[in-house]
C-alpha cells in the first residue's frame, strides 16, 4: 500500500506552483517521480481542459497545469516532483490561436500564441507539420511548442497562413508550404493544388 495519497487536482496545482520558477517554466525533464495513477482530466481538441468531467474555468490554474505538462511514449501526463499522473489528451495538449508574421519569402518568420500564453516561433526547434485526413483531405495543421508538445493550429489562423504560403522546391519535387525560422514547411505538393 503506498503511502501517497491519491493525486487530486489540487494536490497537482500545489506542487506546480511550489515548482514554478519565477517567469520560466518548471525543469519537468529534469523530474522522474513515481507513477500515481490516471487522473480523470481531459485536453479537448479546442484546448479546453476538463477534470471530472467539468470545463476548468479558471484560465491561471489551466496555464499552471499547462506548464506541468510532460510527453512519455506517447502518453500525456501532469508531474511534479512528487507525483505523476496520467491524463487524457484528444488531440494536441494546446491550440494555437493566433499568429503574427514578419519578414518575407525566406526570411520571413511566423510567432505563434497557444490558448495557454506560450509564445514559440516556427523554425527548426518548433516546426510546422501538417496531416490530412484520410477520408476527407481536411488538413490538420501543428506547431511544436516544446518538448514533443504541439499546437493543433486553430483554423482561423491556418486561413491567414495560407495567404502567406509559398512554393518552394522540397525533396525534388515542388511544394506550396511556409517559411519561418529559416526552415521551409511542406503543406501540400504544388501538383495537387488545382
Amino acid at each position: 500500500m503506498s503511502s501517497h495519497p491519491t493525486p487530486n487536482a489540487d494536490s497537482l496545482a500545489a506542487s506546480a506552483q511550489k515548482a514554478a520558477k519565477k517567469g520560466g517554466l518548471p525543469p519537468v525533464h529534469l523530474w522522474n517521480p513515481p507513477f500515481c495513477g490516471d487522473l480523470d482530466m481531459r485536453i479537448a481538441r479546442d484546448g479546453t481542459w476538463f477534470y471530472l468531467g467539468t470545463p476548468i474555468g479558471r484560465a491561471p490554474l489551466v496555464r499552471l497545469f499547462s506548464t506541468i505538462l510532460k510527453l512519455e511514449d506517447g502518453k500525456y501526463f501532469l508531474v511534479t516532483p512528487v507525483e505523476k499522473v496520467g491524463i487524457t489528451v484528444d488531440d494536441a495538449p494546446f491550440v494555437a490561436v493566433d499568429f503574427t508574421a514578419s519578414g518575407t519569402g525566406a526570411a520571413q518568420s511566423l510567432r505563434f500564441e497557444t490558448n495557454v500564453g506560450d509564445f514559440v516561433e516556427a523554425g527548426p526547434d518548433h516546426p510546422l507539420r501538417v496531416t490530412r485526413d484520410p477520408e476527407t483531405g481536411e488538413p490538420a495543421p501543428y506547431v511544436m511548442i516544446r518538448a514533443g508538445l504541439e499546437a493543433l493550429i486553430d483554423r482561423k489562423s491556418f486561413y491567414r497562413l495560407v495567404e502567406l504560403g509559398a512554393h518552394a522546391e522540397h525533396e525534388g519535387d515542388s511544394w506550396f508550404g511556409l517559411w519561418s525560422g529559416g526552415a521551409f514547411f511542406p503543406i501540400i505538393p504544388s501538383a495537387e493544388m488545382g
